[in-house]
């Protein structure tokens, strides 16, 4: 299993080393606690833990729920971020509904490891630079003429200069989305953080913002989450201090169309296992205080190289809904009743 305490918090390093239909999925699954799921028609026992006796009945998490969304790049999300952009709202007035208290912290991560796009990054800020011509660093089989930055004329060329350590690190909390079809802006968070808070002003129109960002990456999933559970990125000093809470449920959506296999190259370095014990780790081993929302490609039986299904079914709170359905809202409905129901059962570390 993975060794948190060798983590880096910032960049490559911290993954490194954790080594079109309209159907919507609605599986809803308090699987038992044992962690079991299921690869290629092999059933994988992954010990997750149990609930701790600490004596007296469970006080619940009375709203205290941290929210983390990791978000793929790949080039076929465009219209999958407008849809979570649309269903957000509608997710937060059913969770505030539920909770007479709702105290959230709110992230966005991405699969990639870098800001922005390269390409546009080469040619700023002549944005007026075609392929073919010398300022266009691209070998390319597309029509000459054509912008060698594919999303000018918004790319904020003149904010390149000023990208920190956190801006080109896996797992760090999104604030300036930048590429083809982001926001291309600084989003109006709190300068302090890298995440949203109870009482954030224009909450709705912060996520749209950050969470808008784009398909001039990858959708290295795995290892965006590994990183951003890390102790060291969520300690003072580190991207996102604060963030995790250890008297708070833990929600993680995870959105893409591809379904990370694991192992590096294209997909995430490490394996299903090692992501999931790295969320587990964070949360002092109490598998209940996480709740697992995948939107993905559901599979009843995981296929090996969908590592996304079976990292969500190793825990016993998890959801999916269809990535290719053209509403997400029914199956955030649900996720949100399965917040409602861990936190029902959720007993804070001591």
């Amino acid at each position: 299993m993975i060794n948190t305490s060798s983590v880096a918090s910032t960049g490559d390093s911290a993954a490194e080393s954790a080594g079109s239909g309209d159907q919507s999925i609605s599986t809803s699954t308090a699987a038992n606690s044992s962690g079991a799921s299921s690869s290629g028609g092999t059933t994988q026992i992954f010990d997750l833990g149990t609930m701790p006796d600490v004596g007296g009945p469970p006080v619940g998490c009375k709203g205290k729920i941290d929210l983390l969304f990791v978000i793929s790049r790949a080039s076929n999300m465009r219209y999958r971020q407008e849809q979570l952009i649309d269903a957000f709202p509608k997710f937060i007035d059913t969770i505030t509904a539920k909770f007479a208290d709702f105290d959230y912290h709110i992230m966005v991560v991405d699969g990639d490891s870098t800001w922005g796009s390269s390409i546009c990054d080469d040619v700023c800020p002549t944005l007026a630079c075609k392929i073919e011509e010398p300022c266009c660093g691209l070998t390319s089989t597309e029509p000459k003429g054509e912008p060698c930055c594919a999303s000018a004329p918004d790319y904020p060329c003149e904010h390149v200069a000023e990208k920190t350590v956190c801006d080109d690190a896996f797992g760090a909390g999104t604030v300036f989305p930048a590429g083809t079809y982001s926001s291309n802006k600084l989003c109006p968070l709190d300068v302090q953080r890298r995440y949203m808070v109870k009482g954030e002003p224009n909450l709705k129109d912060t996520f749209a913002c950050v969470a808008r960002v784009g398909v001039s990456g990858h959708g290295r999933l795995g290892q965006a989450l590994t990183a951003a559970v890390q102790k060291g990125i969520n300690d003072p000093g580190g991207c996102n201090p604060g963030f995790l809470r250890k008297d708070a449920l833990l929600m993680v959506t995870l959105i893409s169309t591809n379904g990370d296999s694991g192992g590096g190259g294209l997909d995430s370095k490490g394996t299903p296992e090692e992501w999931a014990q790295a969320v587990l780790d964070a949360k002092q081993g109490v598998a209940e205080s996480i709740v697992l929302f995948n939107i993905g490609y559901y599979e009843t039986e995981c296929d090996p190289m969908n590592g996304l299904c079976t990292l969500a079914k190793m825990f016993p709170y998890h959801h999916f809904g269809d990535v290719l359905a053209t509403d997400y809202g029914p199956a955030f409905d649900d996720a949100a009743s399965l917040v409602e129901t861990a936190c029902a059962g959720f007993m804070a570390p001591g």
